[in-house]
């Protein structure tokens, strides 16, 4: 079979004569020949698997500049590029969907933060930070208050002062009244804040690269409660006998287990497992994932940094959380369990309940 004119590759390869002549200006997809008089573009049949492959992952959106990268990849190679592309999508996409049940919500009714009907809620918590059993001091900050519940892991040299800040910035949000729709832009500059104030303060240390902090904080307000989220301190929510996370990691394991190149099994034994992707540090992503929930009566939230969800097995967590009703107790029985198991990281929680208002 001989070579292909551009109309008759476009009909086959089901890409436009446009798309055609803008991949050739692009390097993405070069005809076999161009004719020297006419300067018409010909095809040879053999690259249709490759036009047909770029077709396929336009459809899917993703930018020239990739497919590229994938058309020159074996193909095992290029089957994991794909799915790490997809799977940012579906991140990406939970992100937005997210913002507009936000704000759908929020037009519906003119107080997203308590209905005419509504019975008033608060919350009953603790707190509690241990250094555990093997570090010589404590980098991590837990706090647990009327209106805030936070939850910050420190690192590097200056992780103590770090962490400390991080909450700090966010405990000006409990004293100022800020209306439901207002909640997540409050959130986003108070975590601009937060990182800037962080990296004040790291900059000051001898290795600043090295110092940072994550983030996983729940701002109540009415009937619903902000998270805000960066790195791999996580938070639970129990509701209806139903236990579940509520935050997704922010590791360099997590996005290889998102992407199926490893199994759960070897995440957890994974010598990477605690390397992050995102913190509040100089030079590091600090993008927040940002979410509002509902509250009902009876939900019950725990946070913690990794030094309780990487030791202690998911089950024996699930049976304090809700076995023991008192957040006091709650707290110092699951930095009692890590402890027991050798207590290897600094240890923080918080457990709160929603009530209703008597």
């Amino acid at each position: 079979m001989g070579l292909l004119t551009i109309g008759a590759f476009a009909k086959a390869s089901r890409l436009s004569p446009k798309a055609l002549r803008l991949y050739d200006e692009c390097g993405l997809l070069t005809p076999a020949r161009v004719d020297p008089v006419t300067g018409y573009r010909l095809y040879a049949p053999e690259q249709l698997d490759r036009a047909r492959l770029v077709a396929w992952l336009r459809r899917l959106g993703m930018p020239l500049a990739r497919i590229q990268h994938v058309c020159e990849l074996e193909t095992g190679a290029a089957a994991l590029e794909i799915r790490a592309f997809w799977a940012q999508v579906e991140a990406d996409t939970a992100a937005r969907r997210d913002l507009a049940a936000f704000l759908i919500d929020h037009l519906s009714r003119k107080d997203p933060a308590m209905s005419p009907t509504a019975k008033p809620l608060g919350i009953r918590y603790a707190a509690m930070s241990d250094a555990g059993l093997v570090r010589e001091s404590n980098q991590d900050t837990a706090y647990a208050g009327s209106r805030l519940l936070a939850v910050a892991d420190g690192f590097g040299r200056r992780g103590t002062p770090a962490s400390a800040a991080a909450v700090d910035t966010l405990k000006r949000l409990e004293t100022d009244s800020i209306p439901a729709g207002d909640l997540l832009n409050a959130l986003e500059d108070a975590v601009e804040q937060a990182k800037q104030t962080v990296c004040g303060i790291t900059a000051t240390g001898p290795s600043p690269e090295e110092a940072g902090t994550t983030l996983t904080a729940m701002l109540w307000t009415g009937s619903q409660l902000a998270l805000v989220h960066i790195g791999d301190s996580r938070a639970y929510l129990l509701r209806n006998e139903e236990f579940f996370q509520i935050t997704h990691d922010h590791t360099v394991v997590q996005s290889m287990l998102d992407e199926g190149r490893i199994s759960p099994e070897e995440a957890t034994s994974h010598p990477q497992r605690s390397l992050l992707i995102r913190a509040l540090a100089q030079g590091a992503d600090a993008t927040a994932d940002m979410r509002l929930y509902d509250a009902q009566p009876g939900d019950r939230y725990l946070l913690c940094s990794d030094g309780l969800s990487t030791v202690v097995p998911i089950d024996e967590i699930l049976q304090v959380v809700t076995t023991i009703s008192d957040p006091e107790q709650a707290v110092s029985k699951l930095v009692e369990l890590a402890n027991h198991l050798g207590g290897p990281d600094n240890i923080s929680c918080v457990v709160a309940d929603v009530l209703e208002i008597q």
